[in-house]
């Protein structure tokens, strides 16, 4: 007997009706943000840069945190110049601008940190440069501003790599122009990104911050405390007088709430050449194949 075309010509609309309306999981751009595919948005950001960071032969990483609220000493001077010249001497506008230059001098003071910041990014990744086998201890941050956007800036004035670890909140965390191409991630879940962090670390670098350091830096504190984490990792507390006035381990040690053996879990440096030899000693020690194989660099 003759086909019926009519018959076949239908089936066919409807198999392309029906393959254009229902599209597969893996393409279903509503479902993949529903609370349902929660789990595979959380292993993409764990697959992804894994990808990334093979591509690129990173190993490991120098990882710098602190506040992304602290200025570049040109941009601070800048912006105190500009108070000052627009200062009055009246009434309740007086007061706010007042209010105004003690915070732009305070800024300016903590400027430092972030001109040192850039010079230990520096030194540390012209030494890693020296290493035999390349991307070796390449610098990492959160890649917002700040401290963050300085250690970017550092790898970058040694003509080296430098990963960006970005997450998408609603103010200040904006990436960073120095951050490597190819190295600038963008996280939506806080504990894949603090997971990168802490993964490839070989150091950490704590410059002073607010809750998101100090998060860190107990986070990573109590990981090594209680030996979750096995590998060697060097933990600096840059800006003695900061930290000591913030976080008072004396007294916890006092009181019994920490050991002292939970002391030596971190080292504090005051100026760029003391955590650059704190860093590159440790990680000699630890990692002797990788930080002892290079060629000398003045």
């Amino acid at each position: 007997p003759s086909p019926d075309f009519s018959i076949i010509w239908y089936s066919l609309r409807d198999m392309k009706t029906k393959n254009s309306s229902t599209p597969k999981a893996y393409k279903n751009v509503e479902f993949l943000n529903s609370p349902d595919a929660r789990v595979i948005r959380i292993l993409s950001e764990f697959l992804e840069p894994f990808r990334r960071f093979r591509r690129h032969n990173v190993k490991d990483t120098i990882v710098f945190f602190g506040s992304a609220r602290v200025k570049s000493r040109e941009e601070a001077r800048r912006r105190l110049k500009e108070l000052e010249r627009r200062a009055s001497t009246r009434g309740r506008q007086a007061a706010r601008q007042q209010a105004a230059l003690v915070k732009a001098r305070a800024e300016l003071a903590m400027s430092r940190y972030y001109e040192d910041a850039v010079e230990v990014a520096r030194l540390l990744t012209r030494w890693s440069k020296s290493l035999k086998d390349g991307n070796r201890f390449v610098v990492c941050s959160g890649g917002g501003p700040g401290i963050m956007e300085a250690a970017n800036r550092g790898a970058t004035k040694a003509k080296g790599l430098s990963v960006g670890l970005n997450i998408s909140i609603p103010f200040e965390q904006e990436a960073n122009r120095f951050i490597s191409p190819g190295l600038g991630f963008e996280f939506h879940y806080f504990f894949m990104r603090k997971f990168w962090f802490v993964y490839l670390a070989k150091a950490l670098i704590m410059f002073p911050g607010g809750f998101g350091t100090l998060d860190e830096l107990m986070e990573v504190l109590t990981l090594l405390q209680t030996s979750k984490i096995k590998k060697k990792v060097t933990v600096v507390l840059y800006g003695s007088e900061y930290w000591k006035s913030i976080l008072n381990f004396d007294r916890m040690l006092e009181l019994g709430v920490i050991n002292r053996a939970d002391t030596a879990l971190f080292t504090f440096a005051d100026t760029p050449q003391e955590a650059y030899r704190i860093v590159v000693r440790d990680l000699r020690k630890n990692y002797p194949s990788a930080a002892h194989a290079g060629r000398s660099r003045r």
